[in-house]
């Protein structure tokens, strides 16, 4: 039974590596697509851990998010 997120309005980051093997990609690109004000980041050569792998790169992501 899939979930009606479409009522869920709050903004989402959805953050995921591309290899993720615990999360398969193609779930966050799902979900996201589910969530009506989601942003999507999906970062190259990582796994589980992307945000860590990219820590960098998420946390800029991550405050323009929130700034929003």
């Amino acid at each position: 039974m899939s979930q009606d997120l479409s009522v869920i309005h709050q903004p989402a980051l959805v953050a995921n590596g591309e290899s993720d093997r615990m999360v398969p990609t193609k779930n966050s690109f799902e979900l996201a697509r589910r969530l009506p004000n989601a942003d999507l980041v999906v970062y190259p050569d990582a796994g589980h851990g992307g945000i860590f792998q990219f820590h960098e790169r998420f946390v800029a992501e991550a405050l323009d998010f929130l700034e929003r």
